[in-house]
């Protein structure tokens, strides 16, 4: 039998985790928290496929220099965790940005990140 309440809260701390590393710059540390067949789909992006493109990303790709996530909403199931709250940073190209997002992840059984989509609010229409 799952214990739901158990599972919620492992999920609770992994997505605060990866936010937590995210923020410090810890690459490796937020690599570990995902599977080495993960997927992350991201507007602006093609879709990353593996940890190794997902180390490309937060190695050179990602347009953020450094920045903070603070979190409102954190709702989790049993593989599913969607978070929702405010980027406050700046870019590598010196403007600062305040951003809206939610993300949605797939925990798997090994208790690893198996899929990540983000989503922002910004005027789009």
């Amino acid at each position: 039998m799952t214990d739901h309440s158990a599972l919620a809260d492992r999920n609770t701390t992994l997505v605060h985790r990866y936010y937590r590393l995210v923020d410090a710059k810890d690459v490796g540390g937020l690599l570990a928290l995902f599977s080495d067949d993960a997927v992350y789909e991201r507007p602006g992006y093609p879709v990353l496929h593996g940890r190794e493109a997902l180390r490309t990303f937060y190695t050179g790709q990602r347009v953020i220099e450094d920045g903070r996530h603070d979190l409102f909403t954190v709702i989790t199931g049993d593989a599913q965790v969607s978070a929702r709250g405010e980027f406050h940073g700046q870019l590598k190209d010196g403007r600062r940005v305040s951003v809206g997002f939610a993300d949605f992840f797939t925990v798997g059984d090994a208790g690893l990140f198996t899929r990540r989509n983000t989503y922002f609010a910004m005027p789009a229409v």
